[in-house]
C-alpha cells in the first residue's frame, strides 16, 4: 500500500510540473500575455484531466515564482516580468531612463518633495556630519507608463549641492548631475540591500497595500575625502530583481 501511494504522490508531482511547464511556455511565446487570465484550476484539472489539487499545486508553483499573480475570488493572472537591475553598472554609468530603455519600458519620473531639511542621527552617521546638519533631500517617483517602479530620497550637504533645487533633474541620473554640475568625483559606493515593509506613504505611492514586501537598497556614495551623499530606494519587490555578481 504505501509503494502504491508513493507511485501516485509521484505521479501527482510530475502532472502539476508538467502543467506549469506548458503554461510558462504559453507565457514565453506570447500567446499569453502580461495581465492575461490564466486557466482556471477547474479548467486546467479538465483539460488535463488531473485533480483540481493538481492544478492548484501548479498555479501555486507559478505564484511563488512570480510568474502569475493570483486574485481571491477573481482568479489567476500573467505578472508582468520583474525588471532585473545591475547594481554593478548603476551607480556609475546607467540612469533608471537607460535602465528601462534596455528592458523595453517607456520611463517617467516625478518629484516627491525636493527641499532643505536638517539631519536626523541616522542621516548624521552616514555622511559622518553633527547632528541637525543642513541638508538638500530630493525625493522622486520613478515610474513606467503610469505604473510606480521605485522610490529615491536622497540626502547631500546644503553647503554644496543646494543649487540641486534649482536643476531639471526629470530622469537624469543623479550621480551624472553632482559630476558634471558639481563636481563630484566618486570614489566607491556602500550598498545595504534588505527586505522591509510598505509604511502607508510608500504603499500609496507605490501604488501596494500598507505592509507589502518591498525591497530596499540604502546607499552611500564617497568621494576620497569621505562621504558626499546618502540614498534610500525603495523598489516594488513583485518588479524588481537585483543581479549581483560575485567573483572567486
Amino acid at each position: 500500500m504505501g509503494v502504491v501511494k508513493k507511485k501516485a504522490k509521484i505521479a501527482s508531482e510530475h502532472a502539476y510540473k508538467r502543467m506549469a511547464g506548458d503554461l510558462v511556455k504559453e507565457i514565453q511565446s506570447r500567446r499569453l500575455n502580461p495581465g492575461d487570465a490564466v486557466p482556471s484550476e477547474r479548467d486546467l484539472a479538465t483539460e488535463h484531466k488531473v485533480s483540481l489539487m493538481t492544478a492548484r499545486q501548479a498555479l501555486q508553483q507559478l505564484a511563488s515564482e512570480g510568474i502569475v499573480s493570483r486574485l481571491p475570488n477573481v482568479g489567476s493572472f500573467v505578472a508582468p516580468p520583474k525588471v532585473q537591475f545591475n547594481r554593478l553598472t548603476g551607480v556609475l554609468e546607467l540612469s533608471f531612463k537607460e535602465q528601462m530603455l534596455s528592458h523595453g519600458y517607456s520611463p517617467e519620473s516625478r518629484d516627491i518633495s525636493n527641499t532643505l531639511t536638517t539631519s536626523d542621527g541616522e542621516v548624521s552617521a552616514r555622511l559622518a556630519l553633527p547632528l541637525r546638519s543642513k541638508l538638500v533631500r530630493l525625493q522622486r517617483l520613478f515610474m513606467s507608463s503610469g505604473e510606480a517602479f521605485m522610490i529615491e530620497t536622497s540626502y547631500m550637504a546644503e553647503s554644496r549641492f543646494a543649487g540641486i533645487l534649482e536643476e531639471r533633474m526629470e530622469l537624469r541620473s543623479l550621480f551624472q548631475v553632482l559630476a558634471s554640475s558639481y563636481g563630484l568625483r566618486m570614489s566607491y559606493a556602500d550598498e545595504e540591500v534588505d527586505a522591509t515593509s510598505a509604511d502607508a506613504k510608500t504603499a500609496s505611492l507605490l501604488g501596494i497595500r500598507t505592509g507589502s514586501p518591498i525591497l530596499r537598497i540604502r546607499q552611500v556614495l564617497f568621494e576620497a575625502s569621505g562621504p558626499v551623499v546618502y540614498s534610500v530606494t525603495h523598489y516594488r519587490s513583485d518588479r524588481h530583481a537585483v543581479l549581483i555578481r560575485r567573483y572567486r
